[in-house]
């Protein structure tokens, strides 16, 4: 695994002992010598799961879609951290979403390269180059997939694409990054790429499942719970509570690619179309609220969205509370207007009236509050909104995968089909957007002190 020929090295027949029973490891451990058994910890084929390790075959781009705690970031590393071991020539591109994030996970985090190899084979890295060098000579170095033109140009051996679901794909950015990585993997015999990812239907997601059909792309899945021993219990009990059977859990937990409902108002394709940075300058701000009928029901939606001077609607913010109590989310209401200097505050008052205006009054007595009140369905209310996703006036500035969910599952006629009972934070965005973009314009801006 290591490459390297030295009797520290456990022997090859003892690769791949996924499935054996631990009487069996242990009467291997015995036969070997004090240099070998220290080696043991750092051979990640003697301890990963078989969905971590590289699939068979002549693949040329894994793709590894598994859930949250799946174990993704440690078989990214591992798998660079065998390459450069292996081969002193390796030039090798670590790719996510920024560059503090290459940094933060794919290198220094808890199961990045640097932890992940041994001490006495540690890469250094060169922080203000970028670059991890390993002392064999392999090199690998750090890319931002916002900034696809840093790609162009450098030739990689082999290359990591951490999180490809959230890589920024404003102006095709993320496809393009994607594009220029592939189009400089030429150095070496067999160039190749992993990219691991919580799936999520994004534009360049979906389209390495569709390469798949060709035999060149590998796709290995996983849930959450597969990693169960490694995760505190608590939280993998919080996950079954709170996400068994929803299709937030199917997406973050199981794994599971999800992409559209049939006949829902919202497509995830046509969202991902809209994704882009908000524009320095907004001409309005206007909050959407939709209060819980209870503290121990749904969650109170709370979503923030800006019009540019180009009269196309952003969403800024989804600043939602679960299981709040009136004097809590009223507190996020008045809090996220603070932040976003917002114009107005549009609150649903079908559930509790009177007492919705005095809790945000309560919170900030300045607070620019127009109540509603609802007097059709929620898909009623949503499908002027969603016509103008369709027509490209309305874009999300970042990734909000709870919102886009409820959205997704919004249906003609009033059906929901989830996640949750209720789409609290996709009711919250109808608001905003309503505001915005189909009520009353030209309203005076207020600031807060």
């Amino acid at each position: 695994m290591s490459g390297q020929a030295d009797a520290a090295c456990p022997p090859a027949d003892f690769a791949g002992l996924v499935g054996w029973a631990p009487d069996e490891i242990g009467a291997m451990l015995a036969g070997l010598s004090a240099a070998q058994a220290a080696e043991w910890r750092w051979h990640w084929s003697l301890h990963a799961r078989a969905a971590q390790l590289p699939p068979p075959g002549d693949w040329r781009v894994w793709l590894l879609l598994a859930g949250r705690g799946f174990g993704k970031t440690r078989t990214g590393a591992e798998w660079i951290n065998a390459i450069a071991e292996r081969d002193p020539e390796a030039r090798i591109a670590l790719v996510a979403a920024n560059l503090g994030e290459a940094r933060a996970v794919m290198v220094e985090g808890e199961s990045g390269l640097l932890r992940v190899a041994a001490p006495h084979r540690q890469p250094a890295f060169e922080s203000s180059l970028r670059r991890l060098v390993w002392p064999n000579g392999a090199q690998a170095t750090l890319y931002s997939a916002a900034e696809p033109e840093s790609l162009r140009g450098p030739q990689h051996s082999h290359a990591w694409c951490d999180e490809i679901a959230k890589w920024d794909n404003a102006s095709a950015r993320a496809e393009s990054a994607w594009d220029n990585l592939t189009m400089g993997l030429r150095l070496g015999e067999d160039p190749r790429v992993l990219a691991t990812t919580t799936p999520r239907a994004a534009a360049l997601v979906l389209r390495l499942v569709r390469e798949a059909a060709d035999g060149r792309t590998a796709i290995t899945g996983g849930s959450t719970y597969e990693n169960a021993a490694n995760l505190p219990a608590r939280f993998v009990e919080a996950m079954h509570r709170n996400y068994d059977g929803t299709l937030l859990g199917r997406q973050e937990i199981e794994g599971e690619l999800i992409e559209n409902l049939p006949g829902t108002l919202w497509s995830r394709a046509t969202i991902e179309r809209g994704r882009e940075t908000a524009p320095a300058q907004l001409a309005r701000v206007v909050i959407g609220v939709d209060p819980p009928a209870s503290a121990e029901g749904d969650a109170c939606g709370i979503v923030v969205c800006g019009i540019g001077e180009d009269r196309i609607a952003r969403v800024l913010a989804d600043a939602s509370v679960e299981r709040a109590t009136p004097e809590r989310w009223a507190r996020a209401v008045a809090e996220a207007a603070r932040a976003w200097s917002a114009d107005r505050v549009v609150a649903e008052a079908n559930q509790g009236g009177s007492m919705v205006e005095a809790v945000l009054r309560a919170a900030n007595h300045a607070l620019p509050l127009r109540l509603v009140h609802a007097s059709r369905n929620k898909s009623a209310r949503a499908e002027p909104v969603a016509a103008l996703y369709e027509a490209g006036r309305v874009r999300h500035a970042g990734f909000f995968p709870r919102l886009e969910d409820e959205l997704c599952g919004l249906l003609p006629g009033g059906d929901y089909q989830g996640p949750g009972r209720s789409p609290d934070r996709a009711d919250a965005c109808v608001w905003a957007l309503t505001e915005l973009m189909l009520g009353r314009t030209g309203e005076p801006k207020i600031w807060f002190d």
